[in-house]
């Protein structure tokens, strides 16, 4: 899921991403299900040149997109705060390194989503443990990106990304629902 997510906010999906995401049937009657069954119907009949439009309003904009998906902009009201110096030295400390690509703050939701994989997989070395992945939720995940999520689903130049909002808001529950049980 987060590999997901983190590729639909990465970059502007082409026609192969939309396929991917169009063969998606999570419909199993859950509400993540449903999310991902209705995700996977958008895709089907989205026009990647419409979502790349989508993406460049909803993101970018002419001076800034419609939605800030940075964690700083989220729990500040600014980008470059203290939340993105906090995760900076997380990285540091779980030897996560920026990627040289990468134009924009490391906080935004698709380096954090890419991070979490990257943690729970093994990208950076052994898989982390569950203490590893719920501080790193908590600290730089969960007290935002539920809302940013939401924020998406209602913004108003959502038409691809409404679904997806809503994929990731209920996924955003279900881990810190976990996490909590976890504990």
């Amino acid at each position: 899921m987060y590999r997901l997510l983190a590729g639909l906010f990465a970059r502007q999906p082409d026609r192969t991403a939309l396929d991917r995401v169009a063969a998606l049937n999570g419909d199993d009657g859950s509400q993540l299900g449903r999310a991902l069954g209705t995700l996977g119907r958008v895709a089907a009949t989205s026009d990647p040149a419409v979502v790349d439009d989508e993406f460049h309003d909803l993101f970018i904009g002419v001076g800034r997109g419609e939605l800030m998906p940075y964690g700083s902009y989220y729990l500040t009201g600014f980008v470059y705060e203290k939340p993105l110096a906090r995760l900076r030295e997380e990285m540091a400390r779980l030897g996560i390194a920026r990627a040289e690509s990468l134009r924009e703050p490391e906080d935004n939701i698709a380096s954090l989503c890419e991070m979490m994989a990257g943690l729970i997989e093994g990208d950076f070395g052994a898989p982390a443990d569950l203490a590893t992945q719920r501080k790193f939720f908590d600290a730089h995940i969960g007290p935002w990106a539920g809302q940013f999520f939401a924020d998406l689903e209602a913004a108003k130049s959502a038409r691809f990304y409404m679904p997806v909002g809503t994929v990731g808001r209920i996924f955003m529950e279900i881990e810190a629902t976990a996490f909590e049980m976890a504990a």
